[in-house]
């Protein structure tokens, strides 16, 4: 890329109302009412901005009138005016309050809650590849600290648009009616204004992108230290990882500053260039004083809408530099909702299934350039307890991920009773699967809300029923409260075990017709391994089961037994005419139990 190039695309980005800030305009388009409100009440602040230096002046050229002629009664003249000019003043504070109180409670928090439904929602429609390759720090980060401060930054600076460029229309219609001659410097200058307010503006972009960056990473490091936290005592890793941790805060707490420092500077840039403007209008309103003859209360009020001039300029300006830190969120933002969804066809499963499962000539692999399953063949009866084995990285789980349509293939197909799972839609091709994953999950809720997980509707008796079948009802009624002991993931009242039969109660409770174990006994000792198997052989006749696992003593009564490696079916049949081949899997068997 030759420098003109990239000099075109740093201008490009740098601009303020480049492709994110049209889009964050069109965001903010279903709040037009009330921002139409806000305008409204802008411009009532503005009459009582231009109110109060015409009432300032008045009472000004009172007093002087009154310092040359000395009558009575100055108090009683001058209190009208200073009771309206306070009433205005009070008018200018319940409005003000008024407008930050609409926008920050109506405006802010529609945005915000809108936001995060729709990233709900898209979350929802994505790949499970997505969450894969994700850290769950970096989405949780999108969802709540960039939606948190768009929402809370997006009516600051709307209402400082809408009050600023309104407020400098005014204040220079009124400047020209009032005295051309002393409005030319203010004029002449807010062109000046402008230029800077928008080419300083956008300086900061590149800071807060980066700032928002590292933000996500260090939501997702500190996600990942405190999930991992036993491991990370147990190896006393806290030094290091305080180390990490302290380096990337430090630069998120840099870039930050950056992005502060060069988006508030703008400001007293600003300010200067508006000085100039006030000091050019005391000096034309002096000579005008002397030579011509205009009452001082005339330039009083000039002076003081002068300077009421510079407030909006400098405020256009704070605005414009902190949209840069809005797009900088709104970018993190809008890349979530603009990835590539799902397709999902409509299909819908045609009851009674019978649980036949079919991979024909089936091609996968997670990454293009790494070949992993080719030309994959497999044909499960219904009611089959099939067993699948081999190395680390076969692709054993990859059969499930395939099986539960968390990837899709890329060619050949899958049949469950003769139909292309490619044309059911998700949804319903995994309403046919029970799952129990090597790694257990449980969220925070009672015990008998954990089993029930995937059968909401199912009663008490059912919950019990299932747990007495998967061998934990016996350890259940110990816990305090029984099955209405709250537990969760990180839960120290059942062990690691335990856990793992709760997880084979919730998939027995969701009767599918088809079962999932992936190295579902890898983290339980020998007595609940026996207690698993001897649950599946009372629970899973007549449903299709399969079965990943290493510890092959777990699979040893499979009907059939598929080994795989490479990606590849190498042997297939019972655990006792494989040892008899004495191919891989007899190796295999031999590398475990040998002595």
């Amino acid at each position: 890329m030759s420098s003109s190039e990239r000099n075109g695309k740093a201008k490009e980005k740098r601009r303020i109302f480049d492709e994110t800030g049209k889009r964050l305009m069109r965001e903010i388009r279903p709040l037009g009412g009330w921002v139409l409100l806000s305008a409204v009440l802008c411009l009532v602040l503005i009459g009582c901005a231009v109110a109060i230096p015409e009432l300032m002046g008045a009472l000004i050229n009172r007093l002087y009138e009154w310092t040359e002629a000395r009558t009575p009664g100055l108090g009683r003249s001058l209190l009208p005016g200073l009771g309206l000019l306070l009433g205005v003043y009070a008018l200018q504070a319940g409005v003000t309050y008024g407008k930050y109180y609409m926008l920050q409670n109506a405006v802010s928090r529609y945005f915000c809650a809108g936001f995060r439904i729709r990233l709900s929602e898209k979350l929802r429609r994505l790949s499970v590849s997505y969450m894969d390759k994700t850290p769950a720090g970096d989405v949780i980060d999108r969802m709540m600290d960039d939606v948190s401060d768009m929402a809370s930054s997006v009516s600051g600076v709307v209402d400082i648009l809408i009050s600023g460029f309104l407020q400098l229309f005014v204040i220079a219609l009124i400047l020209i009616i009032t005295d051309w001659r002393m409005a030319i410097p203010v004029i002449l200058l807010f062109p000046l204004s402008v230029f800077l307010s928008a080419k300083m503006a956008t300086l900061g972009e590149e800071h807060w992108d980066k700032h928002f960056d590292l933000g996500g990473k260090l939501t997702s490091l500190a996600e990942e230290a405190f999930t991992n936290y036993p491991a990370t005592k147990a190896f006393n890793r806290e030094e290091e990882l305080q180390k990490k941790y302290d380096e990337l805060s430090e630069r998120h707490q840099r870039k930050g500053i950056l992005g502060y420092f060069l988006s508030s500077i703008v400001q007293p840039v600003i300010a200067f260039v508006n000085a100039l403007a006030y000091i050019a209008v005391i000096v034309v309103g002096g000579w005008l004083i002397l030579h011509r003859g205009v009452p001082i209360g005339t330039v009083v009020t000039i002076i003081l809408f002068a300077r009421q001039f510079s407030s909006p300029l400098e405020r256009i300006a704070f605005g414009l530099g902190y949209i840069q830190h809005v797009k900088a969120s709104a970018k993190r933002v809008f890349t979530i909702l603009d990835l590539p969804e799902e397709e999902d066809p409509s299909g819908i499963v045609q009851p009674p299934t019978r649980g036949r499962v079919e991979l024909r000539h089936v091609d996968f692999s997670y990454d293009p350039k790494k070949p992993l399953i080719r030309d994959l063949n497999m044909d499960v009866q219904p009611g089959q307890k099939v067993a699948i084995v081999g190395p680390t990285g076969a692709g054993k789980t990859t059969i499930v991920n395939l099986l539960m349509r968390f990837y899709d293939i890329q060619a050949g197909r899958i049949l469950i009773d003769g139909r292309d799972v490619s044309e059911l839609s998700r949804a319903e091709n995994r309403k046919l699967f029970a799952m129990v994953l090597q790694d257990t999950w449980l969220f925070k809720g009672t015990v008998a809300e954990n089993v029930a997980y995937g059968s909401p509707e199912a009663t008490r008796e059912e919950i019990v029923r299932a747990c007495d079948s998967a061998y934990c009802d016996h350890f259940i009624r110990r816990l305090p409260h029984g099955y209405d002991t709250v537990i969760s993931e990180d839960s120290t009242a059942v062990s690691s075990g335990q856990k793992q039969l709760l997880t084979i109660a919730r998939a027995l409770l969701a009767n599918r017709p088809l079962l999932i174990l992936d190295e579902a006994t890898s983290n339980v000792d020998t007595r609940t391994e026996l207690l698993i198997q001897k649950a599946m052989d009372r629970l899973m006749g007549g449903r299709t089961c399969f079965i990943i696992a290493h510890r092959l003593s777990t699979i040893v009564d499979a009907d059939l037994i598929l080994v795989i490696r490479d990606g590849q079916i190498v042997e297939q049949g019972t655990h006792r005419s494989l040892l008899e081949q004495k191919g891989f899997y007899y190796e295999l068997f031999q590398s475990q139990y040998a002595i």
